[in-house]
Parts: structure tokens; C-alpha cells; sequence
């Protein structure tokens, strides 16, 4: 639900027909035994014996194990009759319970890649998938790779940006959406004279927290941010994007723009609430919206804008991959697992249902909040993987940039200039330890 490495998605779809005429000298009608046994047909057969038994898929979609995923599991062991079980476990915490899932070895078979595991130590834990033929037709592919292996593939692609109410908006008399900071300042003001909560934080929950993070991101426009971070000992400093991403949010909350008692929010509520137009914002992905219309919106009640971070009237929007699919190195049953991660990407409609845009470079996403969205014309960022260096500071510094247990700690901080500045020490003294 989550991901905030970029890219720009320009769809290009390339088709080649290849046609060949020719007259035959030999007159024969009948293949020779070999000839029927190197054919794609005998090999496809050949390499669907493999996939057989059970395996078991781990998920952070706990709404959707009962539901989606029944007809998904029904669909592949239609088409791998072979298949007796597909056990699907959904854990709430998903990413915390991983990494220490990780150290056990308890991965199941298939799983979405935990946050946080570096580049070069991926095929420590997962398979490479580079056989299923997929590199060059889905977005990310490179993202969780390393030494030319692909160890992870994207269940769907992600933007960031204000889900809203328009029922609420109207209500408030706001008129159109904000193109600047100031603009959207001025809309939760409407917004909280008219009684609505203004925007929903899910401070409690922390990880939507980590949001804020893809702001400051934007702010940059460096496709290596967080490259960049590891020569920069002050990160959080005045003037830094994350200075000014934080900033925003420590607003809205002395403002009164959020959850009145931000340590009672509930995740589940808070999506009955903007469904409602009790509440009018989320900043997320836009993996969020279908969620919103799950809990009685009606579609064409939700929009989705750019987040205005500054007063440019000019956006840079954030892309990328949402959990990417990986398959456990120590799979008992590596081959069906392999395959199931394949039907997911290419013939589930996982990413419709869940309101991303489709890992496949040849689909489009249906949905016309991302047509509103794209229609502002924010700019793309196409980002690089993550350093290992990167993930080797921020754990040395404690700081958790992916579950955003430090965005809760700092704004709740009396002294915010002060908890900065703690942020920025911890920062260095992290890379003194580690040698960057």
C-alpha cells in the first residue's frame, strides 16, 4: 500500500508482426518424434508438470483473503489442475512481523518483499524470477534486483496525492481543488468552520505516516534523494525537503486540521468517515480510493488531486511500485510458487481491485480519479533504487523512515525545532559508525 521509488509511466506499446512465406521441398506431413518433443507445446506441458501441490502466499491484504483472493486461488488451479492448495495468511503488521520473519526463515512460499532489506542481501532470502520472461514488460523490475538477478516483481504501480471528498468540499464551499500550499491551507480552514475534519492522518497507525516522506521526495526532484542523503549530515536542517515536508504536517496539526485526539485514530474508521464527508482528505496512494468507495462513497463523490507542497502552482508527482512479489529461496515447491507470482501479474486484475495502476506495461488503469489526477499535469520522477548505504544509516540511526514511528515521535515533540535537530545528530552520528 505504500512504495515510493519513481518512475514516469509512459505507456509505449509495441507491436511486430513477423510473417514468412516459403514452399516446403519435403512433403512429409508427419513431425518427427524429436521435432513433437522440442516443441512449445511439449515444453509448455513439460514445464506445467512442475507446478503442482501447495504452496502458501503471505500478504499485508487482510480485507481481501476471504474474498479476491478465493477467486484468484480458484483461477490458478483452474489453469494448474495440478495445484491441490494455494493457503493464503494476511498479517495486519505486515511489515515489522516480515523482518523478523525474515531472520526465522517462516516466509512461506510466496510473499510481498519487505521494506528494508538491501538490494545486495535479497537473494539471501528470495529466488530469482528472471526466467518468467517478465523484465521488459512491467514497470520496477530493477528495483528489487541485484548483480543482473530479478528478485521482485510489482503487484501494481502507485501515486501519491490528495484523496478527497467533493460532497465534503461542497459542503465547505471550496470550489475547486488547491494548486498551492496557501490554497490548501485556506480549504481546511472552510473545511473545519463547516465542521469536517479536514484531513485524516492515521497518526496512531503510524506507517500512513511514511507518507510524508513521498513529499519530501517531490520537493527534491532528485531521482537519487535518498542517495543523496548519505552525503548530507543534516537532512532535516531548515530549508531541507524534509524540513518542509514535515513542516506541512506539523501545520495541520496545530492548525486543528486533523483527528482532534490524533492517538485515537482508527485506520478502519477513518475510511467510513471520508466515505462520509465527515472527513475530506487523505494523503496516500491511490490504492486508497477504491477502499473509500468500499466504505459507501460513491466513485464519482472521491477525487484526486497533485499534493500542493509549495506555492509554484507546480507539482512533482511521485511513482512507483507498490510490494513487489517475491518468491522464498527456500520454497519447497519454487516452481508453483513462480507461476502464481506470473498468473498474479499477468492475469489477476489485483492492481484494478486495489486501485493501482497495472505492473504490465500494456494495461491502463480504469480508474477516473487518475484521469483527474494526470489531467493537472503534475511532473514524473523516475527514481533510482535505494543505496545499500542508505538502508545500512537509517537503521544504524534508528530512524524508520518506512514505518513512520519517527514522524509520530517528532510532531508530538513540544520542541519540534528541537526534535529536528535530535533527527539530524542521529543522522550523523550513523554515518561516523558506518564509515560514509
Amino acid at each position: 500500500m505504500k512504495k515510493w521509488l519513481t518512475t514516469s509511466l509512459t505507456l509505449v506499446l509495441a507491436m511486430s508482426v513477423t510473417a514468412a512465406c516459403g514452399k516446403s521441398t519435403d512433403n512429409s506431413s508427419t513431425a518427427s518424434p524429436s521435432a513433437a518433443a522440442n516443441s512449445p507445446a511439449a515444453t509448455a506441458a513439460g514445464a506445467n508438470a512442475n507446478i503442482k501441490g501447495k504452496i502458501t502466499v503471505i500478504t499485508h491484504r487482510t480485507d481481501l483473503v476471504d474474498t479476491k483472493f478465493k477467486e484468484w486461488k480458484d483461477a490458478f488451479k483452474k489453469k494448474y489442475p495440478a495445484v491441490t492448495d494455494v493457503e493464503v495468511e494476511a498479517i495486519k503488521d505486515y511489515g515489522p512481523t516480515m523482518k523478523v520473519r525474515l531472520s526465522t526463515g517462516e516466509l512461506g512460499d510466496v510473499n510481498m518483499i519487505p521494506d528494508g532489506v538491501p538490494n545486495g542481501k535479497l537473494g539471501d532470502y528470495y529466488a530469482p524470477l528472471n526466467e518468467l520472461g517478465l523484465n521488459d514488460k512491467v514497470y520496477f523490475s530493477d528495483i528489487k534486483a541485484s548483480d543482473g538477478k530479478t528478485f521482485g516483481l510489482p503487484s501494481g504501480v502507485n501515486t501519491n496525492g490528495v484523496a478527497y471528498n467533493k460532497q465534503a468540499f461542497a459542503k465547505a464551499g471550496i470550489t475547486s481543488v488547491p494548486k498551492t500550499l496557501d490554497e490548501l491551507y485556506a480549504a481546511a480552514e472552510k473545511l473545519k468552520g463547516a465542521g469536517i475534519t479536514p484531513l485524516a492522518t492515521n497518526f496512531k497507525d503510524k506507517w500512513p505516516l511514511s507518507e510524508w516522506d513521498v513529499i519530501a521526495f517531490e520537493i527534491s526532484g532528485d531521482p537519487e534523494f535518498r542517495g543523496s542523503m548519505t552525503k548530507n549530515d543534516a537532512p532535516f536542517a531548515e530549508g531541507t525537503p524534509y524540513n518542509k515536508s514535515l513542516t506541512i504536517l506539523k501545520t495541520f496539526v496545530e492548525k486543528g486540521y486533523t483527528e482532534k485526539d490524533l492517538m485515537s485514530s482508527d485506520w478502519e474508521s477513518s475510511k467510513k468517515d471520508v466515505a462520509s464527508g465527515k472527513t475530506a482528505m487523505y494523503f496516500l496512494g491511490n490504492w486508497v480510493i477504491p477502499q473509500i468507495i468500499e466504505n459507501g462513497a460513491k466513485s464519482e463523490d472521491i477525487g484526486f488531486f497533485p499534493m500542493p507542497y509549495d506555492n509554484s502552482g507546480k507539482y512533482n508527482a511521485n511513482m512507483g511500485a507498490d510490494y513487489m512479489y517475491g518468491v522464498a529461496k527456500n520454497s519447497k515447491n519454487i516452481e508453483t510458487a513462480k507461476a502464481f507470482v506470473k498468473f498474479m501479474v499477468e492475469e489477476s486484475d489485483y492492481a484494478d481491485f486495489a486501485g493501482m495502476i497495472p505492473p504490465l506495461k500494456t494495461k491502463e488503469s480504469k480508474m477516473p480519479q487518475l484521469k483527474e489526477f494526470l489531467a493537472m499535469k503534475p511532473t514524473t520522477l523516475q527514481g533510482k533504487p535505494d543505496p545499500d548505504a542508505y538502508g545500512t544509516i537509517a537503521n544504524k540511526a534508528q530512524i524508520d523512515f518506512f514505518g513512520g514511528a519517527y514522524i509520530q515521535k517528532l510532531v508530538l515533540n513540544k520542541d519540534f525545532k528541537a526534535g529536528l535537530a535530535d533527527l539530524n545528530k542521529k543522522w550523523a552520528d550513523a554515518k561516523k559508525v558506518v564509515g560514509q
